[in-house]
């Protein structure tokens, strides 16, 4: 039996010991200089790829493994001991990119995108937030019009994780008239013409490109739409479910290792002749920062069981990721705190969280956006 039963078996731990000796191997020894050269090499996702850890929940025959939401909790836990929200981003960027592909999508276009990018082969991302728009999705101006066997698209997409990167682009654009009844997925591939993309430099996410795509009469085949015309909303908003619940996996994970760098420096650090641990002020911050992340991860794994049984409490999900970036925001401010002036040295796993808290509690919806979604589900 695991020993965080009864959500995890020992499925969940074999899995949690290959990813984990995969970070050491792979990932761990190289993450500062790949956070301060900007970028990872691309040669990870075939690494991952040949693993297993893209895979994960993805259709076997489109090249991916059976999973439950645990597996992908373990696998962001693992990812997050290195302490970069860069790695654990850029890396995994096509689990947002490739579901509305896989659950919309014809069987051709899922063949020619999904098994490539889940072999590590290519990078997906998916691009809705425009720079006049952010979390305003339904009011999107990014157009797409038909013209014989093409699309042509013309507007611009920001904030996109592997936008400099992505070989294949799952793009929200409008096809019909205003607001979500006229929105639709089309998927761009990165060398399309009139395709031009200009990198983002950031307070965090380093070592994961960032970009502002322009569509200038881009022209791409109509064979490339995710599903049917006009009907891209609700891809996006199902979408949406999923990456929220991961936002929140992902800031509970860095929480504790926050939380475990704090407190490896309390015991190894000597102050006035004693281990800093021995100062009750410094336990008691250890403390609450623990009791935070128990709350929330309990909350997940709660919500994550729901997911598994077929239900999707949107207004759990929505309050559940705030809670945890809320969670993040203190343990990253106390740990480095506790880390004094090594906790604003680069090179302290730390620093970089703390650099990182707020990219989570504005990505996938905005805060302010969570809990009005979160009033209207609830009837407020």
């Amino acid at each position: 039996m695991s020993a965080r039963a009864p959500y995890y078996t020992e499925d969940h731990d074999r899995l949690r010991e290959t990813v984990r000796r995969f970070v050491q191997r792979e990932i761990a020894p190289n993450i500062d200089a790949w956070d301060e050269a900007g970028a990872f090499p691309r040669e990870l996702y075939a690494k991952a790829g040949e693993l297993g850890v893209l895979g994960l929940g993805f259709p076997e025959p489109l090249g991916g493994l059976p999973c439950d939401p645990f597996h992908r909790i373990v696998v962001t836990e693992e990812l997050a001991r290195v302490g970069s929200g860069g790695l654990v981003a850029g890396l995994m960027s096509h689990g947002i990119a490739l579901p509305p592909i896989v659950a919309l999508g014809d069987e051709a276009l899922q063949h020619k995108v999904v098994p490539r990018v889940l072999r590590g082969e290519a990078v997906a991302a998916l691009a809705i937030s425009e720079p006049d728009g952010g979390s305003d999705v339904a009011n999107l101006r990014t157009t797409a019009t038909r013209d014989g066997d093409d699309y042509v698209l013309r507007g611009s997409k920001t904030f996109i994780t592997s936008g400099m990167r992505a070989d294949f682009i799952t793009v929200a654009v409008r096809t019909g008239g205003p607001g979500m009844a006229g929105i639709s997925l089309i998927v761009v591939e990165g060398d399309r013409p009139g395709l031009t993309r200009t990198p983002l430099s950031k307070m965090g996410w380093w070592c994961s490109d960032t970009a502002t795509l322009y569509f200038d009469e881009c022209r791409v085949p109509a064979a490339n739409l995710v599903g049917k015309e006009n009907q891209g909303f609700l891809g996006i908003m199902q979408n949406f479910n999923g990456e929220r619940l991961a936002i929140a996996s992902m800031a509970i994970a860095f929480s504790q290792t926050c939380l475990d760098e704090a407190l490896a420096w309390a015991r190894d650090r000597q102050t006035f002749g004693k281990p800093l641990i021995s100062r009750q002020v410094i336990r008691h911050k250890l403390v609450d920062m623990a009791q935070r992340i128990e709350c929330t991860r309990a909350w997940l794994e709660q919500l994550a069981w729901r997911v598994q049984q077929g239900q999707w409490p949107i207004a759990d999900v929505c309050m559940l990721k705030n809670a945890a970036t809320q969670c993040l925001e203190y343990c990253a401010k106390e740990a480095v705190q506790i880390l004094g002036g090594a906790g604003y040295i680069r090179g302290a796993k730390s620093e970089r969280i703390y650099r990182e808290t707020k990219v989570l509690s504005i990505g996938g919806g905005a805060e302010e956006i969570m809990k009005e979604l979160a009033a209207k589900q609830l009837g407020y």
